[in-house]
């Protein structure tokens, strides 16, 4: 176990598996084999993660800002813990299925094409991030504000949105599937 060290411009973790109140900065992790890797209080700063495989990877109270997470697939992580929050990163093609996202920060990130099908946004703060062709199916966004995302296309009949917060410039979003024109 390593308690309490910053990296930096690493791409390699080694053979060492338990990380608390870590600091990663400017490491490039991308297509690490993160399998079995725990991460607890830990905060990463404009670090590369993409295409990282994160089986069984733990995330407790993790922070990523400005950090490029481009197809992550974090439904493989442990459920146990997981606490993650987002600031200006590049989550594209990432897949949140099913994850336990509850009062989850996503702030001013990149999350196009990212799979929310089942995801638990509930309480979430999805604050200015660009949401174009994200998938939500079944998604509890139950509190969550989206007042300042865009791009979003959300069906309120197939997710929960209750007492969710939007602006009217995502209205369209809300009601792309009756084709109604706004103007």
């Amino acid at each position: 176990m390593i308690h309490d060290e910053t990296f930096e411009k690493i791409s390699d973790l080694g053979t060492i598996k338990r990380f608390e109140q870590c600091r990663f900065r400017n490491c490039d992790f991308g297509y690490a084999k993160l399998t079995d890797v725990v991460f607890i209080d830990c905060v990463f700063e404009q670090c590369n993660l993409s295409l990282a495989t994160t089986n069984n990877t733990g995330l407790q109270e993790v922070v990523f800002n400005e950090c490029k997470l481009t197809g992550v697939d974090f439904s493989k992580c442990r459920t146990f813990g997981f606490k993650v929050a987002f600031h200006r990163c590049n989550l594209d093609d990432s897949i949140f299925f099913k994850c336990k996202l509850k009062s989850t920060d996503l702030i001013s990130c990149s999350l196009k094409n990212t799979d929310f099908t089942e995801a638990d946004l509930t309480s979430a703060t999805i604050d200015n991030c660009d949401l174009e062709s994200a998938v939500f199916e079944r998604t509890n966004l139950k509190e969550a504000d989206l007042r300042t995302s865009y791009n979003f296309i959300i069906d309120p009949e197939k997710n929960t949105l209750k007492k969710a917060r939007f602006s009217t410039y995502g209205l369209p979003g809300l009601l792309a599937k009756y084709g109604i024109v706004i103007e």
